[in-house]
């Protein structure tokens, strides 16, 4: 799997963006790691501290953001991290595909971009490289995807 160093040098400033981290507890240690790192690239660009919530497993994730964007109408993102490792049965492709759906799903239903690293990975190998202590951790990817979406809606609203 290719890997990409992420450059923060262009990053827009989005001052009191609002947005909120989900992650499955399962390889929790890979999604601490890409979730604190994106906590940190969020805060620099001006973000209010992202609430951090850890859920079951991948499958959790789309009913958990649902409810948090019904409850909460001011969050401009949501970011998602978890890990699927395929094993030996069809439980792998079964929770990826319905975890993706979903995200799709919530995502469009209440027009709040949902910034997806939910990694399915067929080696935990390639979770641990993505969740490294570099500049190729995805949760750089992540906040950066969010805070330029949300520049972008701020500079493009509907209204």
């Amino acid at each position: 799997m290719a890997q990409i160093s992420y450059s923060l040098d262009n990053l827009p400033r989005v001052a009191g963006a609002r947005v909120a981290i989900v992650m499955s507890k399962w390889y929790g240690e890979y999604n601490k790691s890409m979730a604190s790192v994106c906590v940190d690239v969020l805060r620099a660009a001006g973000c209010e501290e992202p609430t951090v919530h850890v859920l079951p497993g991948c499958l959790e994730i789309p009913l958990a953001i649902r409810r948090l964007l019904k409850r909460d109408s001011a969050l401009e993102a949501v970011i998602a991290f978890g890990i699927i490792l395929k094993g030996d049965t069809y439980h792998f492709d079964m929770v990826k595909d319905l975890s993706m759906s979903g995200l799709e799903k919530v995502m469009f239903e209440f027009d709040t971009p949902i910034i997806n690293e939910i990694l399915p990975v067929t080696r935990i190998e390639d979770a641990a490289a993505r969740a490294g202590n570099d500049d190729k951790n995805k949760g750089i990817e992540a906040a950066q995807a969010a805070v330029e979406i949300i520049d972008w809606r701020r500079r493009h609203p509907l209204s």
